[in-house]
């Protein structure tokens, strides 16, 4: 692989999915869309889901999962249906979105581990998040759900930019409080140091909170009361609202539970209840931004942090593959944007986007000032999006994921992808036309494939040592392992 700045490490990156959408890092895109000075600046309401699969809702073609309000707004507005995460795991996808950084450039390329306040690490606080620039830019700010991005002081929502927090700091939670409450305080009464974070009471701005609600629903209801105490500000609200649905554990109400009954498999039933709670309380809040006069001006973006978790519920039809994979189905996600009368109605957009690209929009939108020093690898979308044009044409997206024994590799460029997976050759793929990478077109095209596996060999030196690790174990693996060298994973037989 490579060796590290400032590092005798040489590193193996054992869990590691990138999706890269240049070749280089660089600073704000050089040439970007104008907007007119008279226009306001939007609300935005990012909506994030966690281990949503690519099928599982009905604008992307799910018969059995109903999500009849999220299908309203994404037919008023614009789908993405090659739509893409920069990693297949939830802390490091968050990661890209808030930093707009590929997470293996700034360490975080595993998810923190369980407990992550004993570790009393987080995102570097060197990388400005999106919340940070649009707050300097007179946002109201708000997250509510689901963290995963450090949960000591300096990594606290409250201090990356967000001036309101609701939810949670780890990586998952259970969903009835009625459930995990009990088991919080026998474990807090026994003086148990180190509780699970699934079962510890949710926060707000720093205290905690003895929350009643099935933990879908009580997101759903923040994110309103945030909404009605921004329609009293002068100000324009940015919102990412981050359920932790529907990630295990599956457990789902039970008036939702008998929506599905025509569901016999039951992993499959609870996770269509959680996903329909989801939908449930996006059109409450669409409500609240009507009661409020404020849907007119809100964008709304909607997506999932990476791909279905296919032993848990989750379809990724027609994609291949699962959540963690550098098949499509591992990083490649639902996703649309609605905004009345600016982004145009009924509209698909098949050309590549991804989630690196939403922090320089979004700061674009909002008029926003970007530190000169800030560093973004994503791209200015916006005149893609008002065009349906092609904002990654000529360029190649990579994604990585090491293995206990092996390298997992994808670069797309265009209509070509090239992956090796396993301990298996490389393949050939035209993405364009088999979605669901069945036909290898490897020894036909071998040009292309040459020319694919050294876009992505060069692309694998941008790597930095990893901050910490998940599991715990493949610390001592990173620093023996010849994972570190991939392998010979770019070498192509002859």
């Amino acid at each position: 692989m490579i060796l590290l700045k400032n590092s005798k490490t040489i590193f193996f990156a054992a869990s590691l999915l990138v999706l890269s959408c240049t070749n280089k890092p660089k600073k704000v895109a050089q040439i970007t869309p104008k907007v007119d000075t008279n226009t306001k600046q939007p609300n935005i309401l990012l909506v994030l889901c966690d281990d949503l699969g690519y099928s599982d809702v009905g604008f992307n073609g799910s018969t059995d999962i109903k999500t009849p309000e999220l299908d309203k707004l994404a037919s008023n507005g614009t789908m993405f249906t090659s739509a893409y995460v920069a990693h297949p795991f939830c802390g490091p996808s968050r990661a890209a979105l808030l930093t707009g950084r590929y997470p293996h450039t700034i360490g975080s390329q595993f998810n923190l581990p369980a407990n992550g306040e004993s570790l009393g690490k987080g995102i570097s606080t060197n990388e400005q998040f999106i919340a940070k620039t649009l707050q300097e830019s007179g946002y109201y700010t708000g997250a509510i759900g689901k963290w995963h991005l450090g949960a000591t002081q300096e990594f606290h929502p409250n201090q990356r930019g967000f001036t309101d927090f609701y939810g949670f700091l780890g990586g998952g939670h259970n969903y009835f409080p009625e459930e995990y409450r009990p088991k919080y305080e026998k474990q807090k009464k026994a003086n148990k140091k180190i509780i699970r974070d699934y079962i510890l009471p949710l926060e707000h701005n720093g205290k905690e909170v003895k929350e009643t609600e099935y933990l879908t629903d009580a997101f759903s209801r923040e994110a309103s009361r945030f909404i009605k105490e921004a329609s009293n500000k002068e100000k324009p609200f940015f919102l990412y609202l981050a359920y932790n649905a529907p990630h295990v554990p599956l457990e789902a109400k039970e008036e939702d539970l008998k929506i599905f009954l025509d569901i016999k498999d039951k992993d499959r039933k609870t996770y269509a209840a959680m996903v329909y709670a989801v939908d449930r309380g996006v059109g409450a809040i669409v409500n609240t931004l009507k009661e409020t006069n404020q849907l007119k001006n809100t964008l709304i973006i909607f997506l999932s942090d990476n791909g279905g978790n296919t032993d848990h519920g989750a379809t990724n039809f027609p994609l291949h593959g699962r959540k963690g994979d550098t098949w499509e189905g591992g990083y490649r996600v639902p996703m649309f944007m609605y905004w009345p009368k600016h982004i145009a109605k009924g509209e698909k957009n098949n050309f590549p986007i991804n989630s690196l690209d939403l922090y320089p929009t979004l700061a674009h939108l909002a008029k926003a000032r970007i530190p000169n020093n800030k560093i973004l690898d994503g791209k200015n979308a916006w005149e893609s999006i008002l065009t349906n044009k092609d904002l990654h044409k000529k360029e190649t997206l990579f994604a990585m994921r090491h293995r206990e024994g092996y390298t997992d590799v994808s670069a797309r460029k265009d209509e070509w992808k090239a992956l090796k997976v396993s301990k298996q050759p490389w393949k050939l793929f035209k993405i364009t036309e088999d979605i669901g990478e069945e036909n290898d077109l490897s020894t036909k095209h071998p040009d292309i494939l040459n020319s694919l596996v050294s876009d992505a060999e060069k692309w694998s030196k941008t790597h930095t040592e990893p901050l910490w690790f998940d599991p715990t174990y493949l610390q001592e693996m990173w620093k023996d392992s010849t994972m570190a060298t991939f392998n010979n994973t770019f070498l192509i037989p002859k």
